[in-house]
């Protein structure tokens, strides 16, 4: 028996090595598949399909993450905005590349196509259809207010007779499962400091406070008043006939949408296919058009930068987390790592920092604002670039650079802190579940089998207090502002980018290049310089993962009813998970903002 268990073993273990030489062996055919370079036809139309979630970096999961969720029907993680913005820069000065279409809708996930990134993604469309003078034609079913904004600026719009355009204004929509919790015994009690800290309210309230309702509605006006102010300005119209619509239509019918002026024509697909082969030198009895995809473009490699100094460009996209973080969270340990690597590397001469997060762990926000703080003692201009949204522990790591710069439309401050404390005493008793403890101290660990006694909120709110002192203590010796000014601000309030520049919360309004070009006038090096970015996806497991995924990258339908409800729950208890701060303190805003 001992001889047969011995040769199962050999056997099994010889399986296991075989069946990992093919899968390396697979890998390494699918790269020599992908190495080759795609060429750009003559007169090619870009088509750049819009269905997709616009990050400010890749998200890198790791191997069995990646490989679970293409399993589950995972849709695309999308391609990085710093590669499409210079993918249209190339694209305006290849004289191969004919035209620029566009289609699809806008998909969101987590942090990316916020109204930041959307506008820097917009403002490089403009760029592409005024230096190079080609067409941008753009086709869609129908416009939600994501699309319209990217779309309005172009040569052509197009829009289906059965479709529409979303004209609805914002809406901010959290959802609260005080009730649920109540319903289900879980009590979860509340340390806070600043009356509009609104991170923790979905957990002990069924409705927005007054004081969140009013934040909410003014950072939601100022988000409000860029749309309209650059939809209406591309589409030459007023932003009153823009508020109008919204007031009086709200989701405006094709005939309605080409007599207001939102759209140019409409036409059903055939119709804009003969206009594309027009724009290619093809004519319509020809079966096709010369067209490069977006996603193929963004890998032929552009010119190679040569300047001898090197800018950095790191990435905090996601919640803020303690130890190494998942993918799509920013781990402290992890991001201080990098961030102390490129401190002492000598070549990298300046750091712009983008950041893309509403906080979370105020440790890991500690250590991370370290190694800013040590950046700029090392000598290296630290220039920050606020995306979607840089509140709470976003703002913490953010505060002590040379320069922050943050788009109108950006959410930033909620200068505040706060502690939750589940406990499931009463859930557990119901299905039989009890505790029973001994301790030594009047004063106890932490227990989810129990409520909080009054000593030891007092104790956790002296703690949240100091916490925010030293948050209001670190904005002020950062912006170099009066403490007593910072906390005028602060409370845990949210502020748009547009008012954060009045409040001296940001330096000025730009995107990701302006701060580039910031850096490099601050390291006496803009004549001489060259910028770390994030690549296009690589070719052999983006190949092997589509495979699996039967190619389907694009998640083309709009989500139904369930999928939405779903995924609102789903992102309510990823902020729980992610609570993960030593002290069980955090400096973050609301984790879904819901805007729609």
């Amino acid at each position: 028996m001992k001889a047969f268990f011995k040769s199962f073993f050999a056997s099994l273990m010889a399986l296991v090595v075989f069946m990992g030489l093919g899968f390396v062996f697979l890998i390494g055919i699918l790269a020599s598949m992908g190495s080759s370079t795609p060429k750009v036809p003559s007169k090619a139309v870009l088509v750049f399909d819009l269905s997709q979630p616009i990050p400010d970096s890749a998200q890198e999961a790791g191997p069995g993450a990646a490989i679970q969720k293409v399993m589950q029907g995972g849709g695309d993680e999308g391609t990085p905005l710093p590669v499409l913005l210079d993918a249209l820069d190339r694209a305006a000065k290849d004289s191969a590349i004919s035209g620029l279409f566009l289609t699809g809708n806008v998909q969101s996930a987590g942090y990316a196509s916020g109204p930041a990134a959307l506008r820097e993604l917009r403002e490089a469309i403009q760029r592409f259809k005024t230096k190079s003078g080609k067409p941008v034609i753009a086709y869609n079913l129908g416009y939600a207010k994501k699309d319209l904004y990217l779309c309005a600026g172009a040569t052509t719009i197009y829009v289906h007779p059965m479709g529409g355009v979303d004209v609805t204004g914002l809406v901010a929509e959290p959802m609260f499962l005080a009730g649920a919790f109540k319903k289900y015994g879980i009590e979860m009690q509340i340390t806070r400091v600043g009356k509009y800290k609104s991170a923790v309210e979905p957990f002990f309230l069924e409705k927005m406070s007054d004081a969140n309702r009013e934040q909410t509605q003014m950072y939601l006006g100022d988000i409000w008043d860029e749309w309209k102010i650059t939809v209406a300005s591309d589409r030459k119209l007023k932003p009153e006939d823009i508020q109008k619509l919204a007031d009086e239509k709200g989701e405006v019918l094709s005939p309605e949408a080409l007599q207001a002026k939102l759209v140019d024509k409409v036409a059903n697909f055939d119709e804009v296919l003969e206009e594309l082969k027009k724009l290619s030198g093809k004519q319509a009895k020809d079966k096709d058009f010369p067209q490069i995809n977006m996603d193929t473009y963004v890998k032929i490699p552009g010119e190679s930068a040569k300047g001898k100094h090197r800018i950095a460009v790191v990435y905090a996209e996601g919640e803020i987390v303690d130890g190494e973080g998942a993918g799509n969270q920013i781990g402290g340990e992890r991001l201080s790592r990098e961030l102390r690597r490129l401190r002492l590397d000598k070549n990298v001469k300046a750091i712009v920092f983008r950041v893309n997060s509403p906080g979370g762990s105020a440790s890991a926000s500690e250590f991370i604002q370290r190694e800013v703080i040590l950046a700029k003692a090392a000598g290296k201009p630290v220039v920050v670039s606020m995306g979607y949204v840089a509140a709470s522990g976003g703002y913490w790591i953010s505060t002590y650079a040379d320069r922050i710069f943050a788009e109108p439309n950006t959410i930033t401050g909620s200068i505040g802190v706060f502690g939750t404390l589940p406990n499931v005493k009463k859930l557990a008793n119901e299905h039989g579940i009890t505790w029973d403890s001994v301790q030594t101290g009047k004063l106890a660990a932490p227990s989810l089998a129990r409520p909080r006694t009054p000593e030891e909120l007092a104790r956790i709110q002296i703690m949240v207090d100091d916490i925010y002192d030293q948050f209001l203590t670190k904005v002020a010796e950062g912006r170099k502002m009066k403490k007593e000014a910072v906390a005028e601000i602060a409370q845990g309030r949210v502020w748009s980018g547009k008012a954060a520049l009045k409040l001296g919360l940001v330096d000025e309004l730009g995107g990701l290049r302006d701060a580039i070009t910031c850096a490099a006038k601050l390291a006496k090096i803009e004549n001489d310089y060259r910028v770390d970015n994030p690549e296009a996806p690589k070719e052999p497991i983006e190949r092997l993962l589509k495979a699996l995924n039967k190619g389907e990258k694009r998640r083309l339908v709009k989500q139904g009813p369930v999928d939405e409800l779903k995924a609102q729950l789903e992102r309510s208890f990823v902020m729980l998970q992610s609570l993960n701060d030593p002290r069980g303190v955090y400096a973050r805003m609301p984790f879904d903002l819901n805007l729609r």
